[in-house]
């Protein structure tokens, strides 16, 4: 049955198609007008305990589909490698490869940032920021009609599945890396990690400095990934991430948003500017096949780099002198 959502279609095939390899859960549903809408929890891989565990997530914001897309793109390549390819089979008996690759179905329905309440999920989390926010942008509670709206209690539907989702698999991980896509921010691709709602350093800083200064050495032509605090561009409160990190600040958990720079499709294509998808979703058939393939190097990377943690991720005097460098490289202006 078709559900109107095209990702979602996507996802449910990929799911009915690939049952011998990936494990799939309706996590909750959504409704909107009498129809309701599954929320998709998929792991593949080791189902040992402890094992190491990569999350990839996408479709918080409804209007952002190119992130969506671009994770069930990876998720449909490793699937289909996973029939054929020795050498990714027995890296999956090693490691576990999670999916959350549509948090907010009805926000995708209805072509709104927010889901069916007028709630902004990035903005819906337990807490408030410490620090100095922009006003609406920051989020409030003033209306569901406004913007970046925050909710007046509670977790949304969409919220307590991805936070439950995660958890979980945390809970279950030796290490965990995760990558949440999204677009509109500039013109560049940023990676962005905790905090969005403080200044401070956040206790996973020395081995988020290892893992990003890996990827450099590993891929110095694909380093174009401006990597930095969300805090350094905006703050927010309710942030999901910056929730999840606190939860979990003493396990190895490394959290990531990539920020796709939608800024620049516009710059090279502005009729884009008179299509409200344009201002967040590549529109040229062949910049969003050159989108779907451009992060496939990070997210394949992020797969290696759990498996092989133990030759990489810092230790002892190793992590301090990484959480200094991280500190001058991010954090020079904070007082001592």
């Amino acid at each position: 049955m078709q559900t109107n959502i095209p990702e979602l279609d996507k996802i449910i095939e990929l799911i009915e198609r690939h049952q011998d390899i990936l494990r799939a859960n309706v996590l909750g549903y959504v409704n909107e007008k009498k129809e309701s809408y599954p929320i998709h929890g998929i792991e593949i891989g080791s189902e040992l305990p402890h094992s190491p565990t990569v999350i990839f997530v996408g479709g918080i914001h409804g209007v952002e589909r190119i992130g969506s897309q671009v994770i069930i793109a990876f998720l449909d390549s490793i699937l289909e490698r996973l029939q054929w390819d020795n050498h990714f089979q027995q890296l999956f008996t090693q490691v576990r490869v999670a999916f959350l690759p549509l948090a907010n179905p009805v926000g995708f329905l209805k072509n709104t940032r927010c889901n069916g309440q007028g709630i902004d999920l990035m903005r819906n989390a337990p807490g408030d920021a410490i620090c100095p926010t922009t006003w609406l942008v920051g989020g409030h509670r003033i209306s569901r009609h406004l913007p970046w709206y925050r909710g007046k209690q509670g977790l949304a539907p969409e919220s307590e599945i991805l936070l439950s989702f995660v958890s979980n698999l945390v809970d279950r991980a030796s290490l965990t890396l995760s990558l949440d896509a999204h677009s509109g921010f500039g013109l560049r691709d940023h990676l962005w990690f905790p905090y969005a709602g403080n200044i401070a350093p956040y206790p996973m800083l020395g081995q988020t400095y290892g893992l990003m200064n890996l990827f450099d050495q590993t891929y110095p032509y694909h380093a174009h990934y401006q990597v930095a605090p969300q805090s350094h561009f905006y703050t927010t409160h309710g942030d999901l991430w910056d929730h999840l990190s606190k939860q979990h600040k003493r396990q190895l958990f490394i959290p990531l948003t990539l920020e796709m720079g939608s800024w620049l499709w516009v710059k090279k294509n502005p009729r884009q500017l008179f299509n409200f998808a344009g201002f967040f979703n590549p529109q040229k058939q062949h910049r969003y096949e050159r989108i779907l393939r451009r992060h496939t190097v990070l997210m394949n990377f992020l797969i290696q780099a759990a498996y092989s943690s133990a030759n990489w991720l810092p230790e002892g005097k190793t992590l301090g002198l990484m959480n200094d460098a991280a500190k001058r490289l991010w954090y020079q202006d904070l007082k001592r």
